[in-house]
């Protein structure tokens, strides 16, 4: 027997406060009233879960959080009177009863009506009044309300009766596109002619039936079409545990790829790190990829790739290197796994050419990356050493503070500097065959350290002038870098008899395709884009996301680094349109999965993004973001419930922070 009352409770928490729904009056509204009652007997057991249900003539009950949601919007007061257009069940009916003084439901299908009508009366819900016939039309002899509320996607338009039935003040709320996926506005009647209209976000609702609305209503209830999340549940591909999951598809899909790009939703979810792992792995020892590039600090992961090419060498004290803010993004259990295994790899390889490389494309080491380039030329050339220590002098005063480098950059007098850096970079390049001939690796390293001193110089110069042109400078960086690695690594690839393989690391706003996102209307682009501009159908993208759990993040840049909750997607995300597949975790394909699925999923819509920063409280504004993941990515992967990254304990760093990003 079902403790409902604890369910009640339970599906508050979780489905509404969770996702920011905070009307007191309205979460006692829905705590008051048993949904139990109100779903068909064979599906009493999932009265309480975060979905819609069927019930009679071919309707659904709607999803707890949208009831809520839509409750919130319509703003009740004790004494209003409210029009409902389908009432279905009667459940929303029963909520609207406890917020205003009079609700009247109409319901096309005769049953429903009779069948919610009992219901209500069984409750005592004596301010009820439910009529049978086309709600489309409205209750004109009852009119004005100072709320309509509709539970039926309409077309284009807005019914007109609907319209002219509202209070001036009063606030409608519909559903209204298509007759799968659909826009859910709220109308404020300003005037006796004028109204103002709020987009809530997308929904799916049943066709709105009637004169002012769908025609033929044959069509639609006959046969109406699968819903998303149940075409995803049929054709994605399930896993209980990242280590058991079947990845030969996967492998399959990838075929003579040369880059793969492994994203995360966030950087400190420890699914996303093992997954990448264990997908990296099988690259690796399945398709002979010869390079790990992350978005790391090129001096950090330059420690770690000496660490796996040294059979002989301890894994580094503390994992120092990535000892700065956010030093859980590299500095966690995941990645220790990850590193042992490849060191463990390399030492089992028949040569060094056979070694797989640990990169980093970052730009933020401006300061390390010029102590590496003056150690490599005190050992190789002294004099160029001196040269250097002079050419660099222009940015030292600020090694403390790389920031405040942009802003006295933005006088005249500073612009030397870039002059500086970039004649350092030509006079290395210019030495490279000699350079070479006595340390290949040694100049590759000093060469991309100098490579990255001129970005990061230009890139905290221009973070002044706005975040776009620095996200673009930052993400050219790293594909630049990426590039350099790919041709580095393609020599010793040669010698094996196949070009260079890259899989890459990074969070999934950098490695999804831009021009799928809106970042491209912003001006933006990233890797995801110049990597399949450069190698087309050579790269495959995968993404990474979840509905919720826990994450490692902090509040604010620089801060104390917390283990949050990770509050369920908003309603018509990706996040939850795979929730409610009711699959726990699962790899999608998108370019070569099926048609039916991608064009679901080709309807443009919200995406999460959490960076090292989590603000829940401002989820919507601070961490959403309209895309369309076929066109983002080839390849996605979902995990239901995450936990947070589990940090490793790190030494303090003097060294001066991160300057803050503009981005992930």
């Amino acid at each position: 027997m079902h403790d409902f009352t604890a369910l009640r409770r339970s599906m508050i928490e979780e489905q509404l406060q969770a996702r920011g729904l905070d009307n007191p009056r309205v979460l006692d509204a829905v705590m008051a009233v048993p949904r139990e009652l109100f779903v068909p007997e064979e599906l009493v057991e999932f009265a309480y879960e975060d979905t819609p249900l069927p019930i009679a003539a071919g309707q659904t009950i709607s999803q707890p959080y949208i009831v809520a949601l839509m409750a919130s919007a319509l703003e009740l007061h004790p004494d209003d009177r409210v029009l409902e257009v389908g009432t279905g069940s009667g459940y929303a009916a029963a909520v609207l009863s406890r917020l205003a003084r009079r609700v009247y439901t109409i319901e096309r299908h005769e049953a429903l009506a009779d069948a919610a009508r009992q219901v209500l009366e069984r409750l005592g819900l004596d301010n009820v009044e439910v009529r049978h016939g086309d709600g489309t039309r409205g209750w004109p002899e009852q009119a004005p309300f100072q709320a309509i509320v509709v539970a039926a996607g309409s077309p284009t338009d807005i019914p007109a009766p609907l319209q002219e039935q509202l209070a001036v003040g009063g606030h409608l709320v519909i559903p209204s596109g298509g007759e799968d996926v659909q826009k859910l506005w709220r109308l404020t009647r300003t005037s006796v002619d004028d109204y103002r209209r709020e987009d809530l976000g997308n929904v799916r609702f049943v066709p709105l039936i009637g004169r002012a609305g769908w025609v033929k209503p044959a069509a639609p209830e006959a046969r109406a079409p699968e819903p998303l999340p149940r075409r995803v549940a049929r054709h994605c591909e399930p896993f209980t545990s990242i280590e058991e999951a079947d990845l030969d598809g996967l492998m399959g899909r990838i075929g003579d790829a040369r880059l793969v790009l492994l994203g995360e939703a966030s950087h400190g979810t420890a699914e996303f790190y093992d997954m990448r792992a264990r997908i990296t792995r099988r690259l690796i020892e399945d398709k002979g990829f010869d390079a790990v590039a992350v978005e790391a600090d090129w001096p950090d992961a330059a420690v770690i790739d000496g660490y796996v090419h040294d059979a002989a060498a301890a894994v580094p004290a503390g994992f120092g290197p990535f000892a700065r803010f956010p030093t859980w993004m590299w500095a966690n259990r995941s990645v220790l796994a990850f590193v042992r295994w490849l060191h463990d790899h390399n030492a089992r390889a028949d040569s060094a050419d056979g070694q797989v490389g640990f990169y980093g494309l970052d730009l933020y080491s401006m300061y390390e990356s010029i102590e590496s380039v003056l150690g490599y030329l005190d050992d190789v050339d002294p004099d160029a050493a001196r040269i250097a220590r002079e050419r660099y002098g222009c940015l030292m005063p600020w090694s403390k503070d790389p920031a405040g480098y942009g802003r006295v950059a933005l006088n005249d007098r500073y612009r030397a500097c870039e002059e500086q850096v970039l004649a350092m970079l030509r006079d290395l390049e210019d030495r490279r065959l000699d350079y070479v001939a006595r340390d290949g690796l040694r100049f590759f390293h000093a060469a991309q350290n100098a490579r990255l001193i001129h970005d990061a110089e230009r890139y905290y110069r221009t973070m002044y002038y706005g975040s776009r042109p620095s996200w673009n400078l930052r993400d050219q960086h790293m594909f630049d870098t990426l590039e350099a690695v790919l041709a580095f690594r393609g020599e010793q690839s040669a010698r094996h008899g196949h070009e260079a393989r890259a899989v890459v690391w990074a969070h999934n706003s950098h490695l999804g395709d831009a021009r799928a996102t809106e970042m491209a209307a912003q001006g933006e682009h990233n890797v995801g884009q110049l990597v399949r501009e450069r190698y087309g159908d050579a790269a495959y993208l995968v993404g990474f996301g979840t509905d919720h759990g826990t994450v490692t993040a902090a509040t604010h840049w620089s801060g104390a680094m917390k283990v949050k909750n990770v509050r369920p997607a908003l309603a018509g995300s990706y996040e939850h349109v795979c929730h409610e597949s009711r699959v726990p975790g699962f790899l999608l394909p998108l370019r070569d999965g099926d048609g039916a699925v991608r064009e679901g999923l080709l309807e443009p819509r919200l995406e999460r993004a959490i960076g090292v920063i989590y603000r829940p409280e401002s989820e919507r504004q601070s961490h959403y973001f309209q895309a369309v993941l076929p066109e983002q990515f080839d390849e996605y992967v979902f995990f239901d419930e995450t936990r947070a990254v589990e940090p490793l304990p790190v030494a303090p760093c003097d060294r001066p922070p991160d300057t803050f990003p503009f981005g992930l």
